[in-house]
């Protein structure tokens, strides 16, 4: 057995873990919070498994889940909500400036809501008749029967999977599912088979899951309905689906809009609300197919592109008066940065999931790209888990 270490946590740093430090290397361990003593066991140069806690914070309180701390979905349980926000806006404030090497905002704005039961998509792992996530650190399974921060509905159907999976019915190697919902009707979506499943099997499915919708699912969000087809992304809070959209156009003005990453058009619908023109790139087939039903059912005039938004920023010409920017977790990347500096739009926004890759962005736009940044507003999409999403509004210097 490894030699255990006593340690005291300095802070909590993203990604969930607690830092603390021996003889000046750092070393990462989860579930802990800043000031505690506690007593880890290495488990490699960086990271160490909890043994104990031997002096708690003040701040401790007990996680309501029975899974936590086994099932490695939710990192923050153990921490009263409040706290978890401040929190997560010390570790945004720490990211810009390790990684990005400039100093946010002095005034960070926080949209929160209920910070249980707000998952409205979910994916679950199936291992021998039984259903769950996968354990903290490994591959292996924590079998689940509810799960606190995902919404009713989910619960209700994971109930009725724990049943399916124990049926002879059900194809062994099925290895993931996932569960997206309006709590009125869910996808229901094998993401990872060794093996093609039958049309029997989701017509068995359809008859035992409630609200089972073989196709695409409606959304409302800030006064519009949304096509949601089983391949395309939506936001997983269900609470605060608006309030990141009205966060998200808050700056938004002028007569000309790019609505990068568009998704389902989430946010291109509001966008053609406040300019004469909106332009939406998008990708994925699914989405782009979404989006032009969404406008044309809303009666948007929105000019839907299916492009890579990189490969689209390059054959701009004229500048718009505002871009939004919603790129997947690795951020927009050097290629998209360098012309967004080029084009050079009056107001850009960026919407981003992943701090760090945030601020490597950011530290482009605003050094060459000549840009100052106005506003942070830190979106906590994901209570009881590290992430968090941050709007950033930026405007020509």
């Amino acid at each position: 057995m490894a030699d255990q270490l006593q340690l005291t946590v300095e802070k909590l740093v993203y990604g969930g873990h607690g830092l603390a430090r021996l003889d000046g290397r750092v070393v990462l361990t989860p579930l802990v919070l800043p000031g505690e003593r506690i007593t880890v066991e290495p488990v490699d140069k960086l990271h160490a498994r909890l043994i104990r806690i031997d002096d708690k914070a003040a701040e401790r309180v007990p996680a309501p889940c029975p899974y936590f701390g086994i099932c490695g979905g939710c990192h923050y349980q153990h921490a009263p909500y409040e706290y978890q926000l401040s929190q997560k806006v010390v570790i945004l404030r720490e990211v810009m400036r390790r990684v990005g090497r400039f100093e946010a905002p002095e005034e960070i704005r926080v949209v929160a809501a209920d910070p249980w039961r707000y998952r409205n998509r979910t994916q679950l792992h199936v291992r021998s008749g039984r259903i769950g996530y996968l354990r903290m650190g490994s591959h292996d399974l924590c079998p689940i029967e509810q799960c606190p921060i995902s919404s009713p509905h989910l619960n209700e159907v994971i109930t009725v999977l724990s049943r399916l999976v124990q049926d002879r019915r059900w194809p062994l190697f099925i290895r993931t599912v996932e569960l997206f919902t309006n709590e009125t009707d869910v996808q229901f979506n094998v993401v990872d088979t060794e093996r093609p499943l039958a049309r029997h099997f989701f017509d068995w499915c359809a008859g035992e899951i409630p609200g089972y919708a073989a196709g695409a699912i409606e959304y409302d969000a800030l006064g519009n309905r949304f096509r949601v087809g089983p391949r395309s992304f939506f936001q997983v809070n269900r609470f605060l689906v608006d309030a990141l959209v009205t966060a998200v156009l808050a700056s938004a003005a002028g007569e000309t809009a790019l609505d990068l990453y568009a998704g389902v058009g989430l946010f291109s619908l509001g966008l053609a609300n406040r300019f004469e023109k909106v332009t939406a790139v998008e990708s994925g087939a699914s989405a782009v197919a979404d989006l032009r039903f969404n406008a044309e059912r809303a009666h948007k005039e929105i000019d839907v592109v299916r492009a890579d938004s990189a490969e689209y920023l390059a054959g701009v010409e004229s500048r718009p008066d505002f871009v939004l920017a919603d790129p997947p977790r690795e951020g927009l990347g050097k290629a998209a940065t360098r012309e967004l500096s080029r084009i050079a739009p009056q107001r850009l926004t960026v919407v981003a999931c992943d701090p760090a890759t945030l601020a490597r962005d950011l530290q482009i736009l605003l050094g060459a790209g000549g840009y100052r940044l106005r506003q942070f507003t830190l979106v906590d999409l994901f209570p009881q888990t590290y992430h968090f999403e941050t709007i950033a509004e930026l405007e020509r210097a």
